[in-house]
């Protein structure tokens, strides 16, 4: 599957959660797929997805938001494979984490990662993550719909082609007011629900 196909099944899965997704042609191609309130671009962090997205699983615990949905690749996982050792560690019942493995920094002219001979989804395992696999769109959208009606922590270890969606425009937007989009449509969520 490419990965802006899985993406299109997280969009079509996710439109009520928090979304964070990691930098880059992830987060071009899915404000390319549909730009929403609840996507959390992290422009310029590649590797603190998960870290985010474990703290707004916190942060939502015990509210009627009922999960945090974090996009990684697998590049960035491996950069900081500690994020997903404290989300283990944490355990946030709450937390869904998608990792779209293509096995290359498709950022940077597709240099293989160590995802080429490591499989993540048993290291995911290692660290009391509960691991899911999809090969296709369709098994996305199943195991997506698992996690978020059953308790996790989730990791989806979501196999993708390698290369970058042609002509995704760039995704100019200011940081600043981005995180402020993200940060009103989550207050109004939970306002709402109280």
């Amino acid at each position: 599957m490419k990965r802006i196909e899985a993406l299109k099944a997280i969009v079509d899965t996710t439109p009520d959660v928090p979304v964070v997704a990691t930098c880059a042609a992830t987060s071009r191609e899915l404000a390319a797929v549909e730009d929403r309130d609840n996507h959390l671009y992290l422009l310029d962090a590649m590797g603190l997805a998960i870290s985010v997205g474990t703290g707004i699983a916190q942060a939502i615990n015990n509210t009627p938001v009922p999960r945090a949905v974090v996009i990684e690749g697998d590049g960035s996982l491996l950069m900081n494979p500690g994020s997903a050792i404290t989300a283990g560690y944490l355990a946030p019942e709450n937390l869904v984490i998608v990792l779209l493995d293509n096995g290359v920094y498709a950022s940077t002219a597709s240099i293989p990662t160590q995802a080429v001979t490591i499989d993540l989804g048993r290291f995911a395992e290692s660290v009391d993550l509960k691991v899911l696999r999809a090969r296709t769109p369709e098994e996305l959208t199943l195991a997506l719909k698992q996690t978020l009606t059953e308790p996790g922590p989730w990791f989806i270890h979501t196999r993708t082609e390698p290369g970058n969606e042609p002509g995704t425009p760039l995704l100019l937007i200011d940081p600043v007011v981005h995180g402020h989009r993200f940060q009103n449509w989550l207050t109004t969520r939970l306002n709402e629900a109280s």
